[in-house]
């Protein structure tokens, strides 16, 4: 999926910047706090996950240790600090998480709050899954931006599915998505004949899919950044985890 990340250009670009809107709302009560941490829990546990696995905990404590992370993301000095013009939120977050590390024998579990914050349990066996086919010689730095990149990848193509499926293409977009990837396992004539399209407006189709598909991925690079710089440094790290080789699936 490199070739998706080789233009740094930032023009065009709108820097809504929505985590970090969500991480500045994450101080009111009730309702809208639990579902602005749902929604960044949901988004981010998978990389916090595989930064714990390569840091020596067990699946059982990584799981338990996602969800405090992100329940202690609560609290209001740690969203004091989410401060958008320092840059990327994937680096603000990885901050957090090491600050969390560094004190996570003197924190009593009872942080939790009870039932007062409920959280969505992650996927253990699809997170376990996902961490035993990183490269186990990268650092847990690397592989958290591994898992980061992966994490963009497939909520860009939950939005372009969505969008597919709102326009009644459902099926289309399920028979054509794996020529989004470098190497489809479906040949064009095999993949017009399941569509019922021909050879050449297939072509076509899976040419505006594409390009789809790459703005709405510089689209959610771009939530997660506050600049064009920022975009243009965000997009090459991104791009060198790539190459490195950290994403096996």
């Amino acid at each position: 999926m490199e070739h998706w990340l080789s233009s740094s250009a930032a023009s065009g670009v709108h820097f809504e910047t929505t985590q970090w809107s969500l991480v500045s709302r994450a101080g009111a009560d009730g309702e809208e706090n639990r579902s602005v941490f749902e929604s960044l829990y949901r988004c981010y546990s998978h990389p916090v996950y595989a930064f714990l696995r390569r840091r020596g905990y067990n699946r059982y404590e990584a799981q338990d240790l996602t969800q405090d992370f992100f329940l202690h993301l609560l609290q209001k000095d740690i969203i004091d600090r989410a401060d958008p013009l320092r840059g990327k939120f994937r680096t603000f977050l990885l901050t957090a998480l090491g600050f969390f590390l560094l004190h996570v024998n003197e924190r009593a579990r009872a942080e939790k709050r009870g039932g007062d914050a409920t959280m969505v349990v992650i996927d253990n066996e699809t997170a376990e899954t996902l961490y035993q086919l990183i490269d186990p010689g990268l650092t847990a730095e690397q592989i958290f931006d591994a898992r980061w990149v992966s994490t963009l990848l497939q909520a860009t193509i939950e939005r372009l599915k969505t969008e597919m499926e709102s326009t009644g293409k459902r099926e289309l977009f399920d028979n054509i998505r794996c020529f989004l990837i470098e190497n489809p396992k479906s040949s064009y004539t095999e993949a017009a004949q399941r569509t019922g399209l021909t050879v050449a407006a297939l072509k076509t189709t899976i040419h505006r899919l594409r390009v789809r598909y790459r703005d709405l991925l510089r689209a959610e690079i771009a939530r997660t950044v506050v600049s064009p710089a920022d975009f243009d440094d965000e997009v090459r790290a991104l791009r060198a985890s790539l190459q490195s080789g950290g994403l096996q699936g």
